[in-house]
């Protein structure tokens, strides 16, 4: 009886858990796509609001980068002023937060 047991209780563990091509395990209720309430597919809401985002970081970026050179080319080889420090950490941010976006799927 408790092989039985046992046996069954492995079966129902297998079957929860599968292993996709990367030879990784997955659960498998992650790998199905949630709908919205609206019928909509929750992945595809997720990716669209996720690329809104990254064509406003990108604008940013742009107009950082183009208000870092104008500030470059002002001033001398020997200047490193604190606003041109905070722009290029705030470029990094950004970069950083568009390709974590893009890494996400």
């Amino acid at each position: 009886m408790t092989r039985r047991l046992l046996f069954s209780l492995a079966s129902v563990a297998s079957a929860q858990v599968a292993q996709n091509p990367n030879g990784r395990e997955v659960d498998p209720t992650h790998e199905r796509d949630m709908k919205l309430p609206n019928g909509k597919s929750q992945k595809d809401e997720i990716l669209k609001a996720d690329h809104a985002r990254n064509i406003e970081d990108a604008q940013a970026l742009a107009k950082l980068t183009e208000e870092l050179r104008a500030e470059i080319e002002k001033t001398d080889r020997f200047v490193l002023s604190i606003p041109m420090l905070k722009k290029l950490d705030e470029t990094e941010k950004l970069v950083k937060r568009i390709r974590g976006r893009m890494k996400r799927y």
